[in-house]
């Protein structure tokens, strides 16, 4: 066992003895030691009962023979982060969780790890670290939280912020906004619409590091206890059978991945997140990859965002396992690859089927011919740029407009709340890049502004930053290159026609190359907007959002 190096021998002796101390058998001792990760806390709603989820894994391992010994990784909320400088922490935050994970992992010679995750950059974290140690793990998320109501209608997070502009706009009360924000998020767990958090949990269980429906069982119920036991069943079975994620995370399962992605209009994170966890497998996946895979990938769900459905109606549908099912008639899903369970993937779906194809559609019936994640590409994003094309309404699927252009999102923001921003223009955010943030910042308060104030449909928005996946309209992030890297959008002037063209997924500036070659001689870079602490490191190591803004 590699827990051997820290447990057996003379040597090993003061080991045992710090253990003894904290009340370990010798028998606990000679077990397998597995790691329980816990992200729990008590300032993220997906993250609060995660306790409940460390319990029920740690039964799981000492039911198999295991001794289960938790610790704790950091996780930041989003929601809460968002629209101030908290955000630009929240994606530097995924590298801090793989790198704490490892430094424990490898510190403390564990046999195995689960970890328990729900949110944003926790899970992608998480599974980063995974890649990276490559020794037997199972994650196993908290689950989505259920949609709230009101009046008979079904409210989110994202309903609830885009009432915020509704209301400096005058649409809606402050105390009708009040009362919204109070049923929106009516329990811990998850967002409960496909955003970020719920498209990575989902994500999860299609790379087979994951259970069967990891992605859609909602918080605090027995079937999600239940999972969070079997993790711990199954992580102990890894180790009796050396399976390690490497095994499981081939290149065939990151395709499997992307297609299920597209196939259900996920969050454009995982654009970010797939291609980091993919690198610390040793595997490199680029945009043109994701673009292949949208070509031929039917789109088969529309979750808030895009819809009116939420995960408790995909889980009732038959999960994610159903969609991949239903995939599989075309021939899209690699049905080989294998997952934590020893079984294969074709052996896991085999016997999930769609329950309800109002949630989930036939793949003769799909919402689009092509996935709900396009990517762009033109004189503007060389190296491409990110927006989720399930989310967009028909008018802006092509649009030319003029560039109305900020250098941070506050000023953005301002702007849009100012009344500032006229119909037909086109929103350009600069400098929120990886570096340039740096962290590169979640905005979804200024496309829940354009959306709240109706204007999501007359109005583009493109940026080197990144969105929620709450977010929808003709919102276009991970412009790549990014301006603090010499990306053309910092060369961007006020008036400029921008072109955007998402059904042939075209991004250009039609400014003339003289031009352009005049504004580059005359470009002046700006000061990083950080000089001290994690962040101005991070921004120092940090590459490009279409490498999945890893550090090297």
């Amino acid at each position: 066992m590699k827990s051997d190096s820290v447990k057996k021998g003379i040597k090993a002796a003061p080991a045992r003895a710090l253990m003894y101390g904290m009340g370990y058998t010798k028998e606990e001792i000679e077990r397998p030691l597995i790691g329980i990760v816990n992200s729990q806390n008590e300032i993220v709603a997906g993250h609060m009962h995660l306790d409940e989820i460390a319990k029920a894994a740690k039964l799981g391992v000492a039911m198999s023979g295991g001794t289960p010994i938790e610790f704790p990784a950091i996780a930041v909320c989003d929601g809460i982060a968002m629209g101030h400088v908290g955000m630009k922490y929240s994606l530097a935050s995924r590298e801090l969780i793989a790198d704490s994970i490892e430094a424990m992992a490898m510190a403390h010679g564990f046999d195995g790890l689960v970890l328990i995750p729900n949110c944003d950059k926790i899970v992608p974290g998480m599974l980063m670290a995974a890649a990276r140690l490559n020794i037997p793990a199972v994650v196993v998320s908290g689950g989505p939280m259920r949609a709230g109501k009101l009046n008979n209608k079904a409210l989110d997070f994202s309903t609830c912020i885009e009432k915020v502009a509704a209301c400096s706009d005058g649409k809606v009360t402050e105390e009708e906004l009040e009362e919204e924000a109070k049923r929106a998020c009516p329990g811990c767990g998850s967002c409960s619409g496909l955003f970020t958090a719920n498209s990575m949990n989902s994500l999860t269980e299609v790379l087979g590091m994951g259970l069967p429906l990891n992605g859609s069982a909602l918080a605090q119920t027995g079937e999600r206890n239940q999972l969070a036991k079997y993790a711990g069943m199954y992580v102990m079975d890894c180790v009796k059978n050396n399976r390690r994620p490497r095994d499981i995370l081939t290149l065939d399962a990151f395709k499997n991945a992307i297609t299920v992605d597209m196939a259900m209009a996920g969050s454009t994170n995982t654009v970010l997140h797939l291609p980091a966890i993919a690198h610390e497998a040793g595997i490199e996946l680029n945009l043109d990859l994701f673009h292949e895979i949208s070509k031929h990938t039917p789109c088969l769900t529309k979750l808030s965002p895009s819809g009116k459905h939420h995960m408790e109606d995909l889980h009732l549908a038959g999960g994610i396992p159903a969609l991949m099912n239903e995939l599989s008639k075309k021939g899209l899903i690699n049905e080989d690859a294998l997952t934590v369970t020893g079984k294969t993937v074709g052996e896991t779906i085999k016997d999930f089927k769609v329950l309800d194809y109002e949630v989930i559609r036939s793949v003769d019936n799909a919402y689009s011919s092509e996935g709900g994640i396009a990517i762009l590409r033109g004189n503007l994003a060389p190296d491409g740029a990110v927006v989720k094309e399930s989310a967009v309404s028909k008018e802006m699927m092509v649009h030319e407009g003029p560039a109305r252009v900020y250098n941070s999102e506050e000023e953005a923001v301002k702007a849009i709340f100012g009344n500032e921003i006229n119909k037909g223009d086109v929103i350009v955010i600069r400098y929120e890049g990886p570096k340039g943030g740096p962290g590169m910042r979640e905005m979804l308060s200024p496309t829940s502004a354009i959306a709240g104030m109706g204007l999501d449909k007359d109005v583009a928005l493109l940026t080197d930053g990144r969105f929620s996946g709450a977010t929808r309209g003709a919102s276009i992030g991970h412009v790549s290159p990014e301006a603090m890297e010499g990306g053309l959008i910092g060369l961007v002037e006020e008036g400029d026609t921008i072109f955007v063209d998402i059904t042939n997924k075209k991004l250009e500036l039609k400014v003339s190359e003289e031009e352009l070659e005049k504004r580059r001689k005359n470009y002046v870079k700006p000061e990083p907007k950080i000089k001290t602490g994690y962040l101005s490191r991070y921004a120092k190591l940090v590459t490009s959002a279409n490498t999945g803004a890893v550090l090297k």
